[in-house]
């Protein structure tokens, strides 16, 4: 019998470099334990769960980003960064155990056969789902599929009395990385891209062709947030900023040979660059920054990032899943392997060190992190740089700690900001399309009133969540503007959710701030003295 575990021990020697012997020993001690368990032991066990535990436990022995992911783990991994599913391409919300639709994707399969945000979905394929207090992954089981099958929902639709069938033929639905590509100025260009996906380099091609013919001369990309992916992309999306042959990133490890990766002959930008970052920037978000950073191409702006210079090789296994293991750190173009320190089989210590930073005032002052000297580097331009933590910026923007009122903290964290959002938008949606024809309409004229903060409270409460009466939302000038910047996303495109939430990022304010000021610019990248 072949048990998932020992297919994992296989693939683990291999990369490993495990001498055979010492590989028969624990392919035959583990094997005898599994069968010993199907055969023998006293109640009922599921062997194959027992073997993703044992997995999953000889994993947390070795370093913090080496994972397993289940069958289904790993279908949404390459649907997050493959850049599309297949589906029939809507947006929903459950409420009330009933499936909404808050909108379609243009052009996808749902809009082709008439469904308009306000449907209530109620049977799928003749199953009815209404009522079945269904999670989201239950309802991504009934509508996604492969391109091409065929899906019937029946749905109910205000002013109408029966089901209206509608049978969808599904299709590739996109999933985009560059969350928005405006221009700031007339002549400065933003772009925010939320991870690194295969189609990221591509996405950004277009971006910059968009921008381009408005206008644009110099650039500001934002990675807050942006957690890594695929580090190909990053290495082509820098390809657009970096000269030809030149060093973005190397990797080594100790049964891996050192690999580097250049730069190719390709349109370039050639304008001031800035790039924003902030401690939730990792993996892939630091390769990019840092070859900006030590290549002096651009000025990085934020807060430390997050610190993870590992890089990890999918094994697949028997069953569906995989195994992501580190087999190798990489380094920055002047040698920096920017991993944090970790302690083999303490992930907690290091899933927490982000609060830690927090704790010790790290996020409100610079002067609170400390590198050792031999962690020291320098740029192209002789700047010094350092390694052993994530990339430090350039100019360093402290957390604002002052925007989150209590009561704003309880309504984000309990979920009521969107679910309320969800609500608003599905009950005035016509209105609002009629109203306001454009973005720059809507900007312009709509405020969110102190009528549509009671309603929100009036949500808080029907979820029994109390606040606190001295806590007075109706002055909350944040919180007003998230509530706008979603509406406003789901009334035009995502892009517009930035626009209207950069007018209070500091980070992007300091970004915007260097970039718009050439001899400014110029100044943070010359050398300094130490």
């Amino acid at each position: 019998m072949k048990f998932r575990i020992i297919t994992f021990l296989l693939c683990l020697a291999t990369v490993l470099g495990v001498k055979a012997q010492e590989l028969r020993k624990s392919v035959q001690q583990m094997q005898q334990v599994l069968t010993a368990i199907q055969y023998l032991y006293v109640d009922t066990a599921n062997v194959e769960k027992l073997s993703e535990a044992g997995i999953r436990a000889i994993l947390k022995e070795l370093d913090p980003h080496s994972t397993y992911a289940d069958a289904a783990e790993v279908k949404a991994m390459s649907e997050n960064l493959g850049g599309n599913f297949q589906g029939i391409g809507i947006r929903y919300s459950i409420e009330t155990d009933t499936v909404y639709v808050i909108s379609t994707v243009v052009g996808g399969p749902s809009e082709k056969v008439g469904i308009v945000a306000g449907d209530r979905v109620i049977t799928v394929n003749d199953t009815v789902i209404a009522g079945k207090k269904l999670t989201t992954t239950d309802i991504q089981r009934y509508l996604r599929g492969p391109k091409g099958t065929e899906v019937k929902l029946g749905v109910m639709r205000d002013g109408e009395k029966k089901l209206i069938t509608f049978n969808i033929i599904r299709d590739d639905i996109p999933v985009y990385s560059v969350d928005a590509a405006y221009m700031a100025t007339p002549t400065i260009g933003y772009i925010k891209v939320s991870r690194f996906a295969a189609t990221t380099p591509e996405e950004i091609a277009d971006a910059l062709d968009k921008l381009t013919a408005q206008g644009l001369k110099d650039l500001i990309i934002d990675l807050q947030d942006n957690g890594g992916g695929y580090l190909q992309s990053a290495v082509e999306m820098a390809n657009f900023f970096i000269p030809a042959d030149k060093m973005i990133v190397y990797t080594k490890g100790r049964n891996e040979g050192a690999r580097e990766y250049k730069t190719s002959e390709c349109k370039k930008f050639p304008g001031k660059l800035i790039v924003l970052i902030d401690e939730e920037s990792a993996s892939a978000s630091e390769i990019f920054a840092g070859a900006i950073q030590d290549l002096d191409r651009g000025i990085i702006v934020g807060r430390r990032s997050f610190g993870k210079g590992l890089v990890q090789r999918p094994l697949e296994l028997a069953g569906g899943g995989m195994v992501k293991l580190t087999v190798a750190h990489y380094y920055t173009p002047s040698g920096r392997c920017i991993q944090k320190p970790y302690t083999k089989g303490d992930n907690e210590a290091y899933r927490k060190e982000l609060l830690d930073r927090y704790m010790h005032g790290e996020y409100l002052s610079a002067d609170s992190i400390h590198f050792a000297d031999s962690l020291k580097y320098h740029t192209e331009n002789g700047r010094t740089v350092y390694g052993g933590g994530g990339i430090m910026p350039d100019v360093f923007v402290p957390l604002d700690t002052t925007k989150l009122s209590p009561n704003h903290r309880i309504l984000i964290a309990r979920g009521i900001v969107n679910k309320f959002i969800l609500e608003y938008f599905r009950d005035n949606q016509k209105r609002l399309k009629s109203k306001y024809k454009t973005f720059e309409a809507y900007d312009k004229n709509f405020e969110i009133s102190d009528k549509i903060i009671d309603q929100l409270c009036d949500r808080a409460r029907k979820d029994s969540v109390e606040l606190d009466s001295t806590d007075v939302l109706y002055n909350n000038s944040l919180l007003k503007m998230q509530v706008k910047a979603n509406i406003a996303a789901d009334l035009f495109e995502t892009g517009t959710f930035s626009q209207i939430m950069n007018r209070n990022n500091k980070i992007y304010a300091a970004g915007m701030d260097i970039i718009s000021n050439e001899d400014k610019y110029r100044r943070f990248l010359q050398k300094t003295e130490q």
